[in-house]
């Protein structure tokens, strides 16, 4: 079932639809300023850098103008397509705008600073036969679950969070995203595992962290300065 995608160009779906309201501002948090630039277009050259050769980004209505601005200049082309009421339907949206490509890609905007090589990994683990491929991390905080009578210690040498960008063959994207009727879901990784498409984990970072609060920005910032 799955395609061969070893020679073919790798696309991608930002996903920057969300109006960030944890972070505050008086622009949607894919248009808030990183250094003097939107995250979103932090995401779109951490993908080029990671290998993505277009994207198509997915935005709120109204904001066309607004983003177009905000990526004037990016190092690979892009398109921008209004997303739906919910995630799901969003990067339908952006599927169905996507250039030819067998390797797809989909990122938050939010995660501004994923590292390249992280990027080539999860576009490898696909090229070398996965369906879906998620970039995790280990859990290093102490984790309860709160149960009717308390709360219980979670076991966390068996947890992994997870980030963006998820890495599917073309195929599998498309099926998965068909089948789902309108469902929504938290990432597009458990929409191919509803499907039964397996998924793969692979390495992330600790720098690719999702900016959601003031406190993320700030971070964001001293990675940032760190790099330079």
């Amino acid at each position: 079932m799955s395609q061969n995608t070893s020679s073919e160009p790798v696309v991608a779906i930002v996903v920057a639809a969300g109006s960030g309201v944890r972070l505050g501002g008086e622009v949607p948090k894919a248009l808030r300023p990183l250094a003097g630039r939107a995250l979103v277009r932090w995401s779109v050259e951490a993908l080029a850098a990671g290998g993505v050769t277009q994207v198509v980004v997915v935005v709120g209505d109204g904001l066309q103008d607004m983003f177009t601005e905000a990526l004037s200049g990016a190092s690979i082309p892009w398109r921008l397509v209004v997303g739906g009421a919910t995630r799901q339907e969003s990067v339908a949206h952006g599927i169905a705008a996507l250039p030819p490509g067998g390797v797809v890609l989909v990122h938050d905007a939010a995660r501004p600073l994923v590292p390249a090589e992280v990027v080539r990994g999860v576009v490898e683990a696909v090229r070398t036969g996965a369906a879906a491929v998620i970039p995790v991390v280990g859990v290093s905080d102490t984790i309860r679950q709160v149960v009717e009578s308390g709360s219980l210690v979670v076991d966390r040498s068996r947890l992994r969070a997870v980030q963006t960008p998820q890495g599917f063959a073309r195929e599998a994207l498309v099926t998965a995203h068909a089948a789902a009727n309108g469902k929504d879901f938290t990432d597009d990784a458990a929409v191919c595992e509803a499907c039964g498409y397996e998924v793969v984990l692979v390495p992330g970072s600790r720098e690719s962290l999702k900016v959601t609060e003031p406190h993320d920005l700030a971070v964001a910032e001293a990675i940032v300065r760190e790099r330079a």
